[in-house]
């Protein structure tokens, strides 16, 4: 098969890998489409630590069952999207129903000894499966990932009809966000995005917009909602806009940190303690989120269609992923079709 293989930092090819096979209580999935996720662009660049030179990355993606292994029973040709999150099934955490605090979790996409999506087939677990119907869009089901990731936020953030909510961050996680807190009843919410067409993008799905070169980020916030906002999401995550997310936040407000732009922050403590807010870290999803997700995914909403900036072939992906690299000029989500 065809895989987009990590050659080093900096560059990707496309390559021959070996087809892998569906093991039992695998399914064989061949791929469509699969987004090119944040996390992916800081492992292409190395930035990150968490990608390996030879690996095939990929995690939101969305295929059509090539193959099943021993003790699986799906159809052929079934279209379904895959969570990434591999839990052990039986610790308290996925008792609990919260996988993605599994001790031993693995990542598809993450995990170097998982070839993953970007390539024309992968292996995944049957039960991380999640089946979706004809009558969407194909391309949808390859933003459920990135969907889900917003939505957990927001669930984290607990978001009600009472917030008035800020989102540092219009890029594609920050987009989910604006969708979920809007889904869980908030009417006012704020993006703050130094990119034009990222502010027209959430404009687009109701959030109001602010340039942070327009002025202190705080003030912009007060003038536009009427006081502070009362919970914040920060989909960038470096030390300036964690300190933005509270200088503009409310006395016992949520500020979620959702982006990962930095492994390593200053944060203003005083403005935590003394303020009462509360720092809320977010990371993935549940498997019931995932696939409370992929219903609402599965649906059709017209405002999925504004979120996929273009699509390119797997042999256009190495310059898609340098042109993102350098430019952030893409408002909405790129896809890799495979």
């Amino acid at each position: 098969m065809r895989a987009l293989v990590l050659k080093d930092f900096g560059d990707l090819v496309v390559a021959e890998r070996e087809t892998p096979v569906a093991g039992p209580g695998q399914v064989l999935l061949r791929t469509l489409s699969t987004g090119i996720c944040g996390s992916d662009l800081h492992g292409y660049t190395g930035a990150n630590g968490r990608r390996v030179p030879g690996q095939v990355m990929g995690h939101e993606t969305v295929g059509r069952v090539a193959a099943v292994g021993d003790g699986v029973d799906l159809p052929e040709g079934l279209l379904a999207t895959v969570n990434p999150v591999i839990s052990c099934g039986v610790c308290p955490a996925c008792a609990a129903g919260t996988e993605q605090l599994c001790a031993t979790k693995r990542v598809i996409g993450v995990d170097p000894a998982i070839s993953a999506a970007f390539a024309e087939y992968v292996a995944v677990p049957a039960a991380n499966l999640v089946p979706l119907p004809e009558s969407m869009p194909e391309a949808y089901g390859a933003l459920i990932e990135p969907l889900a990731v917003g939505y957990h936020a927001a669930t984290r953030g607990a978001v009600t009809a009472a917030d008035t909510v800020l989102v540092i961050g219009g890029g594609p996680i920050g987009q989910a966000v604006v969708l979920a807190a809007r889904r869980m009843g908030a009417e006012r919410i704020l993006v703050s995005e130094p990119n034009a067409g990222r502010r027209r993008l959430c404009e687009s799905l109701g959030a109001e917009v602010v340039d942070p070169a327009a002025g202190a980020l705080p003030d912009q916030v007060r003038e536009r909602l009427g006081g502070p906002a009362t919970v914040a999401f920060d989909a960038v995550g470096v030390s300036a806009t964690i300190a933005d997310a509270l200088a503009a936040t409310s006395l016992g407000a949520r500020v979620v940190l959702v982006g990962m732009g930095a492994p390593i922050v200053e944060l203003g403590a005083f403005a935590i303690s003394t303020a009462e807010r509360s720092l809320i870290g977010t990371f993935s999803y549940p498997a019931a989120e995932f696939r409370a997700a992929a219903e609402w995914v599965a649906e059709a909403p017209a405002e999925l269609d504004r979120l996929i900036e273009k699509q390119v072939a797997l042999e256009e992906a190495p310059a898609a992923f340098a042109q993102l690299a350098q430019d952030l000029g893409i408002a909405g989500k790129v896809l890799v079709r495979c």
